[in-house]
């Protein structure tokens, strides 16, 4: 059964989406690499690297659907961020757009009738859950950190050893 072009249009820009927050973080990767916090700066690189996967899990749905994969452009990131715990708030902030962006493109789905893409988002509203509970606990983690320098290079060595996932 093909994809409805309304389904399809919602998808590409989903795509976008992820392709965008992984640009997001790839820049918060270069801050971090600029602030010399090399274990920050891979944490977000790897967090860049799961949203082009993502965005291409959608991809390859798309085709296997008989639809049209459309890239649209992608805004330039910011270059810098502030501080660690800053950045790591703007992750979360950015966790919680793309939750709701996955929301209600399972809305859209739901709408269509569409009971292939509801079941595939399934994977994406269970992923973004994971992904703010782990964001949200390194921003609680920084807090309680403050602005001790030790702990911060403490957590910065501890999500440095995060794993390609």
């Amino acid at each position: 059964m093909k994809i409805e072009q309304a389904m399809q249009a919602a998808i590409n820009e989903q795509i976008a989406a992820e392709l965008e927050s992984a640009y997001i973080y790839l820049s918060m990767s270069a801050h971090f690499e600029a602030e010399n916090f090399p274990g920050f700066a891979r944490w977000m690189r790897l967090q860049s690297q799961e949203e082009v996967a993502h965005a291409m899990r959608l991809f390859d749905y798309l085709n296997e659907r008989g639809g049209r994969v459309q890239l649209k452009a992608i805004a330039q990131p910011p270059l810098e961020f502030g501080a660690p715990v800053s950045v790591f708030e703007q992750a979360l902030g950015h966790e919680q757009k793309i939750s709701s962006l996955i929301d209600r493109l399972y809305e859209t789905a739901k709408q269509q009738h569409d009971n292939p893409t509801q079941v595939m988002l399934q994977w994406f509203i269970k992923e973004q859950v994971e992904e703010e509970n782990h964001v949200g606990q390194v921003v609680d983690q920084m807090r309680l950190a403050g602005d001790n320098r030790a702990a911060l290079l403490f957590l910065d060595g501890k999500l440095g050893a995060r794993s390609g996932d």
